[in-house]
């Protein structure tokens, strides 16, 4: 597992909990991987899942946490806004981001398969970065209760343990 710290870089908000990336965590299976991934966020209480690629453009969540489980494909994913890390994601890998952290696909939207999901099944916004959207964002991202299960390991291990 990896964790990456990302600050408030003036356009987006970021968090003061890490990115957690875990490369390699899932074993697909060749048939239906896209419900086997939904099914494990779901046992852990992550749901309100989805079934897609990943924006092209820097965006983020402020009013929950988001888990993102890739079952095919390889991309680039820039953290944090236009100065972030870029990290390689692929088949396999997980990748929890906190509230507020911008997060963008630099390939084409559709180069990777992604089932997204939300802690208790929260409902998400978007929100990209725009001129006069973080005060409001701000104050969201600060009420966003931190998990009470890690997607992958419930409470044995993971941001149940990292997100104090």
């Amino acid at each position: 597992m990896q964790q990456i710290l990302l600050s408030d870089d003036g356009i987006f908000p970021n968090s003061d909990f890490p990115v957690l990336f875990y490369p390699g965590a899932l074993h697909i299976p060749d048939s239906f991987p896209a419900k086997y991934v939904a099914r494990i966020f779901y046992k852990h209480g992550w749901s309100n899942s989805w079934d897609a690629g990943i924006f092209e453009y820097h965006h983020y969540h402020s009013i929950t946490h988001e888990v993102l489980g890739v079952y095919s494909g390889e991309t680039a994913l820039q953290l944090g806004g236009e100065q972030g890390p870029i990290l390689t994601i692929k088949k396999g890998d997980v990748l929890i981001i906190p509230a507020g952290v911008a997060h963008k696909n630099l390939g084409a939207e559709n180069c990777i398969g992604v089932v997204g999901a939300y802690p208790h099944g929260m409902k998400f916004n978007v929100k990209y970065g725009e001129e006069g959207e973080r005060p409001e964002a701000d104050h969201q991202i600060q009420l966003v209760p931190i998990p009470t299960n890690d997607p992958l390991y419930a409470k044995r291990k993971g941001l149940v343990k990292l997100w104090k």
